[in-house]
C-alpha cells in the first residue's frame, strides 16, 4: 500500500513538471515512480506511470519510445481485466504511431481498438486520476489523432464533441481543447473562426491558473495565422492582442 501510495504521488509531481514543459525533470520523477509501482505489484499502479512516460517521451518528441511505451500500457493486466484502461492504452498507441513515419494504417487500427473498447467500459469504482478519461476527453484524444494524421476536419469534429460535452467545471480543460479547436481551423484556413476560438479559448482560461498547454496551442495557432498575411479584421486584432503573452 505504501509503495503504491509513493508512486502515485511522484506522478502527481511528473504531470506538474510535464506541465511546465520539463519533460526531464517529469521523466526523474516518473523512473522513482516506476520503481515503487513495480515494488507495489500493482498492475493499475504501473499502468499510472506508463501513461505518464508515454505523456513525457512525447514532448520530447520521441514518438518510437512513446509507442513502446503505449504497447506495455495496453497489454496490462489491468488493461485485460478493465475495458477502459484498453481503450486508453489503445488510444495512447494510436497517438504515438500517427507521429511515426510510415506506421498510418498501424495508427488507424489502434484507433478503432480504442473506440470497440471503450464501448465496452462500464461505469464502475476506478482511481481517481482515471475518471478523467471521459466520453469528452476520449474525442479529445481522438482528435489529437487526427490532427497527427493531418486530418485537421476530424480532428475539428471530434474537438466540437469534446466541447459540447465536458463538465462545466473543468474550465482549464475546456481553454485547453478550445485552443486546440482554433489550431485545427487555422490549419484548414478558417483563419477568422481560429482567431475568434483563439479569443474564446484565451478568456476561458481561469486567471489563476497559468496552463503552458493552453498558452503553448494558442502560440501555435497564432504562428499560423501570421504566417497567412491574413489582413482580416479579427486576425489583425487577435495577432496584435496575443501579442502581449506569446
Amino acid at each position: 500500500m505504501l509503495h503504491r501510495l509513493v508512486a502515485e504521488v511522484t506522478c502527481s509531481a511528473a504531470f506538474a513538471s510535464l506541465d511546465a514543459k520539463a519533460p526531464q525533470r517529469a521523466r526523474t520523477h516518473l523512473d522513482r515512480a516506476l520503481t515503487f509501482a513495480v515494488l507495489s505489484r500493482d498492475s493499475e499502479a504501473a499502468f499510472h506511470v506508463w501513461n505518464h512516460m508515454f505523456l513525457a517521451s512525447s514532448m520530447g518528441e520521441n514518438h518510437p519510445e512513446a509507442v513502446a511505451g503505449a504497447e506495455v500500457m495496453k497489454r496490462s493486466s489491468i488493461a485485460r481485466r478493465d475495458p477502459l484502461y484498453a481503450s486508453l492504452g489503445h488510444l495512447r498507441n494510436a497517438n504515438g504511431l500517427a507521429r511515426v513515419p510510415a506506421r498510418r494504417s498501424d495508427a488507424l487500427r489502434a484507433l478503432s481498438d480504442a473506440e470497440r473498447a471503450f464501448a465496452r467500459a462500464s461505469d464502475q469504482e476506478r482511481p481517481e486520476w482515471i475518471r478523467f478519461y471521459d466520453s469528452s476527453e476520449f474525442d479529445a484524444l481522438c482528435g489529437f489523432v487526427w490532427v497527427a494524421l493531418g486530418e485537421h476536419e476530424r480532428s475539428e469534429y471530434c474537438l466540437h464533441r469534446t466541447l459540447a460535452s465536458i463538465s462545466k467545471e473543468k474550465t482549464r480543460d475546456r481553454a485547453l481543447y478550445t485552443a486546440h479547436l482554433s489550431l485545427a481551423q487555422a490549419k484548414q484556413g478558417d483563419l477568422e473562426l481560429a482567431g475568434a476560438t483563439s479569443r474564446q479559448a484565451y478568456v476561458t482560461l481561469p486567471l489563476t491558473s497559468e496552463s503552458g498547454r493552453t498558452i503553448r496551442t494558442l502560440t501555435a495557432t497564432r504562428k499560423v495565422l501570421v504566417a497567412s498575411g491574413s489582413q482580416a479584421s479579427e486576425v489583425v486584432e487577435w495577432i496584435e492582442e496575443s501579442a502581449e503573452w506569446t
